[in-house]
């Protein structure tokens, strides 16, 4: 009687832990169902029930004018390019940065360490008017540079690799140079390949980061033809189209400037999660 009794009162917390899990997953899934369905309307449709998730008619008209009504490809094709040089940059200079703080013993390297955990500490608004003065100063201002050369380093990459550079056995780099080889190439030869599941962990957030950044790209540029996508959607939800509420065509941008991210997620999570196991075994 005991054993039934202990049985029932597990499954009954289980199910009740499932059932919280499913509710709050519904809560949070619910806005991307709504997105969905909205971008599918027409645009009476979706002004007159905003919140259904099913469109009636079922129309593409919304994405046929991001296309054709907007510079989606514009910003689509600015934001993959600087995308992709911002993320291979933190990935060197984070992991270089990293390394020199982990390893290599020089005057001022915990004066410097301190600094970099105090700029994690500042937010990013304090940042806005000196970041300008300085763009503006150095002649970038408005560029492809000014999108790219301010955030192709961040503190809180090189902070993740220099954690991670720490827990590697000094051992492996001392056989290396054992071996003849340098500096340099025992970290690039040897520890760096180690360090694959924080490389991977840091090229995940910095996609993410700089594929949805939008402050930067507010003070650092103003021509249109410079727009990154956040900023071109920021663009489109303030009205620039003109009147009306253009759910369709709003939603169905964000939609579209979701899927990269996503994609990118779904394909390196397995490395994600076992990169996270394994750099918690090794701590």
């Amino acid at each position: 009687m005991t054993r039934d009794t202990t049985g029932g009162r597990t499954f009954a917390s289980t199910f009740v832990g499932y059932c919280v899990l499913i509710f709050f997953a519904l809560v949070f899934l619910y806005p991307f169902v709504i997105q969905i369905g909205n971008s599918f309307k027409t645009e009476s449709d979706a002004a007159a029930n905003p919140l259904s998730p099913f469109p009636d008619p079922v129309s593409t008209g919304g994405y046929e004018r991001v296309f054709l009504g907007t510079d989606l490809p514009l910003w689509l094709g600015n934001s993959i390019v600087i995308t992709i040089v911002v993320t291979l940059g933190r990935l060197l200079l984070d992991s270089m940065a990293g390394y020199a703080l982990a390893r290599l013993r020089f005057r001022g390297r915990a004066g410097l360490f301190s600094a970099i955990l105090a700029i994690m500490a500042v937010p990013g608004v304090v940042l806005f008017i000196p970041k300008f003065l300085v763009l503006n100063q150095i002649g970038i201002y408005n560029s492809y540079t000014a999108l790219v050369l301010p955030v192709i380093a961040d503190a809180a990459g090189v902070f993740i690799m220099k954690q991670f550079f720490e827990s590697i056995p000094v051992s492996v780099e001392e056989a290396a140079r054992i071996d003849g080889a340098g500096v340099f190439r025992t970290f690039w030869s040897v520890v760096l390949p180690m360090a694959r599941p924080a490389l991977i962990t840091l090229m995940i957030i910095s996609f993410q980061g700089t594929w949805n950044e939008f402050p930067h790209s507010l003070v650092a540029v103003q021509d249109p033809a410079l727009f990154t996508l956040p900023r071109g959607l920021a663009d489109l939800v303030s009205g620039s189209l003109g009147v009306g509420t253009q759910y369709p065509l709003k939603l169905g941008a964000a939609l579209l400037a979701t899927i990269p991210v996503a994609v990118i997620f779904v394909v390196f999570q397995r490395y994600f999660v076992r990169g996270a196991n394994e750099g918690s075994d090794k701590g």
